[in-house]
């Protein structure tokens, strides 16, 4: 799974979550699913992070020599 799609299937259970009248078990089968995407997303956005990070480091090292 992509980083965006976690995010597309996430917009699409909070829509649901907010606009439909579900039962109980189901809302609650979806807000779990929701914690996972979210986390899963966090961590995708941490790793890109990360290399950002290392990447904007070695240019600075490349640009002092």
């Amino acid at each position: 799974m992509s980083f965006e799609e976690a995010i597309k299937e996430l917009e699409e259970i909070i829509e649901k979550l907010e606009n439909e009248n579900l039962p109980l078990k189901k809302a609650q089968e979806l807000f779990e699913r929701a914690g996972e995407l979210s986390k899963f997303a966090q961590d995708e956005l941490s790793k890109t992070t990360g290399k950002l990070y290392m990447i904007k480091k070695e240019l600075q090292q490349e640009e002092e020599v």
